[in-house]
């Protein structure tokens, strides 16, 4: 991109001249803008800390995360992120899209506070809550020097993305995965592109991850799928999930873990307003589907569970991973569902570094919600 060519955002008393915006966030260089991302603003900062401790209680199979991102130009209409956009004063809705916070020191930060006595190696999870491999990343390049200084200091990682950028660091996360246990998730649900098109306008396409994925496995790299979210009455039929699973299967997928659209509170507004202007044959039918929670109901959950042990099965993944939804009763046991191949893996010989028997409280920094 012509980078080059980006403009300041200016504040409402520059007189005449470029500055930086007026927002609330801690650390902003500057706001700036370009003509590759019509529409976007990128927010550069400098963060204090960003190895983010994973709240006590959470049913995540991991404790540390990092996220170089905020916000994310995807624009995934059902992104459960979307309400942490609220707590930098953006909204939950075109902001989240378009306003893009980037820790432009990230992988500085990272290498000093994994280079704390106190930091025991537990494994750290990339893209938990905005995509680490959005556009973006082709120009700020932070990814990279994050994976170095994580396999450099012996410190176990994982990244789940749907950002077809990832290619570019292939060579790199091969040397990584021989220095620790390195595991890798892509996020694709549906094989339609004119439906991903629609609903997740800034990824690419289905084939374009379908091929990632091949040639993730064709460099000896493990590479699960999550298969979420699977939408009601959009991408839930048969032929559907059919051609999902095949598709998967086909591309050397290593696990698949599947489940269905999650609306909590600053996407379940949102999503809803896309359903009525794009389909509002359906708008009455997700009301009731969802009530007034964030989960589809029990029996639509138990149907769907039905369908995808079927085709997991047919496909060759009746093994490899289990359906989200393992506790039907308890819908908040999906977040712990990772497919095989997006966590890491014991190194031969030993326990996986960061295993229950090796956390350490007082490891890095926490913060008060580890997503960001």
């Amino acid at each position: 991109m012509r980078w080059e060519a980006q403009a300041l955002v200016p504040t409402p008393d520059a007189a005449g001249g470029p500055g930086p915006a007026l927002l609330p966030l801690a650390g902003l260089v500057r706001s700036v803008t370009t003509p590759e991302f019509a529409g976007i603003t990128f927010h550069e900062v400098t963060a204090k800390s960003v190895l983010n401790r994973v709240p006590a209680g959470s049913k995540m199979p991991f404790e540390w995360t990092v996220n170089p991102y905020r916000g994310c130009s995807h624009a995934c209409v059902y992104c459960f992120a979307r309400k942490s956009h609220t707590y930098l004063d953006f909204d939950a809705g075109m902001d989240f899209d378009s306003q893009v916070v980037v820790k432009v020191n990230a992988a500085e930060v990272l290498r000093k506070e994994l280079n704390k006595a106190s930091w025991t190696r537990q494994q750290v999870a990339l893209g938990t809550n905005t995509d680490p491999y959005q556009r973006a990343e082709g120009r700020y390049r932070l990814m990279p020097g994050i994976i170095n200084a994580l396999a450099e200091s012996g410190t176990p990682l994982s990244i789940l993305t749907k950002g077809t950028l990832l290619a570019r660091d292939i060579p790199l996360l091969k040397r990584a995965a021989a220095q620790v246990p390195v595991g890798l998730g892509i996020s694709l649900a549906m094989t339609d592109e004119a439906l991903s098109e629609a609903i997740e306008p800034g990824t690419p396409g289905p084939r374009a991850r379908l091929r990632l994925v091949s040639r993730l496995r064709e460099a000896g790299l493990p590479c699960g799928v999550m298969a979420m979210p699977i939408l009601p009455w959009l991408s839930d039929s048969d032929e559907a999930l059919d051609a999902l699973f095949a598709s998967l299967a086909a591309a050397g997928a290593t696990g698949v873990t599947a489940g269905a659209l999650y609306l909590k509170p600053g996407t379940r507004e949102w999503f809803m307003k896309w359903i009525a202007a794009n389909h509002p044959e359906l708008a009455g039918r997700y009301r009731r589907l969802y009530g007034t929670g964030s989960y589809a109901s029990k029996e639509y959950r138990t149907w769907l569970a039905g369908r995808v042990r079927y085709f997991k099965a047919r496909y060759g993944f009746t093994h490899s991973s289990g359906f989200s939804h393992r506790d039907l009763d308890d819908p908040r046991a999906e977040e712990a569902a990772y497919p095989a191949g997006s966590i890491p893996t014991a190194v031969p010989g030993g326990p996986l570094a960061g295993s229950p028997a090796t956390t350490s409280s007082a490891a890095g920094t926490a913060v008060q919600d580890s997503l960001f």
